[in-house]
């Protein structure tokens, strides 16, 4: 397989791609694409932490199919958990790795390495990326390079995507209980908002005479 080294053209270019974006599936797609067709490998998954079940969930992908992605659920504490406590771990042959939780899936989805690599926000982890090879690949310092700084743009790009969700419902919540109490204040008069007809008019200016 051809490694492509990194260079400050391919990390410009995916980042002002997922800085032009502010919808959340949008940006993550971005950087599983985007790392994919700067290595050239197999696929990219980007994952994130749900807090209530410590499951690694999938948030986009690129390159692998739907019964690989939904081969079952993934323990962010068992599946290649030190690349969220202690950084990128790569995974030179899937089938002899303690590590991998799903071995003989990835085999048959025909991965042969595996690099993971976290993504951390507040000095926290919140998912991680993991690229996936059809041939087994040692992994370089550029390759990690790559995944990382991509993944910590991303994982800044999801942050400003969630707060920027909150407050734009925050300003709807806003403006609509503004518009309650405004209808509140309002007066209303028997005849508001009731058609009136022409004879209608003609009695209301005799009565008014």
């Amino acid at each position: 397989m051809e490694k492509n080294l990194l260079n400050y053209e391919t990390l410009l270019k995916i980042t002002e791609r997922i800085a032009q974006s502010r919808e959340f599936d949008e940006l993550t797609l971005l950087a599983v694409t985007g790392i994919r067709d700067a290595l050239e490998c197999k696929g990219c998954a980007l994952f994130l932490i749900n807090p209530k079940t410590q499951e690694l969930e999938v948030a986009s992908s690129a390159g692998l199919s739907d019964e690989y992605l939904n081969k079952g659920p993934i323990s962010a504490i068992k599946s290649i958990a030190d690349s969220l406590k202690d950084g990128p771990v790569g995974i030179y042959d899937v089938m002899d790795d303690p590590r991998i939780q799903y071995p003989q899936e990835a085999q048959r989805e025909g991965i042969a390495s595996i690099l993971a690599v976290p993504i951390i926000t507040r000095g926290n982890p919140i998912g991680a990326v993991r690229i996936y090879t059809s041939e087994k690949w040692e992994f370089t310092i550029d390759d990690v390079n790559l995944v990382q700084a991509v993944a910590q743009i991303a994982g800044m790009a999801i942050e400003m995507s969630r707060l920027y969700k909150g407050l734009k419902s925050s300003i709807e919540i806003l403006k609509s209980r503004q518009d309650h109490r405004a209808l509140g204040e309002k007066r209303w008069t028997p005849h508001e908002g009731v058609p009136v007809s022409e004879g209608r008019v003609s009695s209301v200016t005799s009565e008014s005479s």
